[in-house]
């Protein structure tokens, strides 16, 4: 009688569990995309902290519209590519488009598919025709040169940002608080489930670096308590030389919270010496 009850009790226990890891698989989306988090609204404008803008759709080749910003710096010494994370969309960037127009670079940011008033759904693959739409805008229709081009990546946008940047010869790769790989994170956050297994999105940052030749500055913070600290130490291994590494402060969010001093100062001289080594 106690064994049938046992055996009742751990055939349901596996079938739960079964039934959790088929819900994890099939609606992994839900939690790699956060569109809407805190909303899909734009809640303001460069406008909002004295910056002239220009908005811009870009439309990628397979037919998908994306909302942009163009924030142009006088005798701007480069314009910085702006790939931003998983959560909300590029109206909660403002402070990091500051910090980068500040220092004498203009700032392309665009919301990714299915992100503020872009069109499409979110997808991996979408993601790196997002930002290859947004690298054609740059170079065919403002006439930017590559070698002119800062990539910049914050947390999922880092893969997405060295993904483009292994595809092309940018001036510079700029990697914050980003993963080494989806199935590496997806262990750490989940260490009681076969995360690595039902990972079905990859975003491999580590392997993306293999084919990075420009300069890369990766930046992460020991208190980030999403990413591990080791994520961003891996990246760093993983780069070519040459190659810069920048100890932050703060959560995962905080990046231009906890940090505005010390890492617009880093990245501001590894921009100047970078950018200006290609005239």
């Amino acid at each position: 009688m106690v064994w049938e009850t046992v055996k009742h009790a751990l055939v349901f226990a596996a079938t739960l569990y079964g039934a959790l890891l088929l819900v994890l698989f099939l609606l992994q989306d839900r939690l790699v995309y956060y569109p809407n988090l805190p909303g899909r609204e734009y809640e303001a404008t460069p406008a909002q902290v004295n910056l002239p803008y220009e908005a811009v759709t870009l439309t990628g080749s397979d037919g998908v519209n994306l909302a942009a910003w163009y924030v142009p710096a006088a005798k701007a010494r480069g314009v910085l590519l702006y790939a931003h994370g998983n959560a909300g969309n590029i109206s909660h960037r403002l402070d990091g488009i500051r910090m980068f127009h500040d220092m004498g670079l203009s700032v392309l940011i665009f919301d990714y598919r299915g992100y503020g008033k872009s069109t499409g759904a979110p997808s991996e693959a979408g993601t790196y025709q997002d930002a290859e739409t947004a690298w054609q805008y740059l170079t065919m229709q403002r006439g930017i040169a590559p070698a002119r081009i800062v990539v910049f990546g914050e947390s999922l946008g880092g893969a997405v940002a060295a993904h483009l940047a292994a595809r092309h010869q940018p001036g510079a790769l700029i990697l914050a608080s980003t993963f080494t790989a989806m199935p590496d994170l997806a262990a750490d956050l989940y260490p009681f489930l076969p995360a690595r297994w039902l990972a079905r999105y990859r975003y491999d940052t580590r392997r993306y670096l293999q084919d990075v030749h420009a300069p890369v500055l990766i930046a992460h913070s020991r208190d980030d308590e999403i990413i591990p600290y080791r994520h961003g130490k891996a990246l760093y291994d993983a780069a070519h030389e040459p190659r810069l590494w920048l100890e932050l402060q703060g959560g995962h969010n905080d990046l231009f919270f906890a940090n505005p001093d010390v890492f617009a100062q880093e990245v501001e001289k590894f921009v100047k010496q970078y950018l200006a080594q290609h005239g």
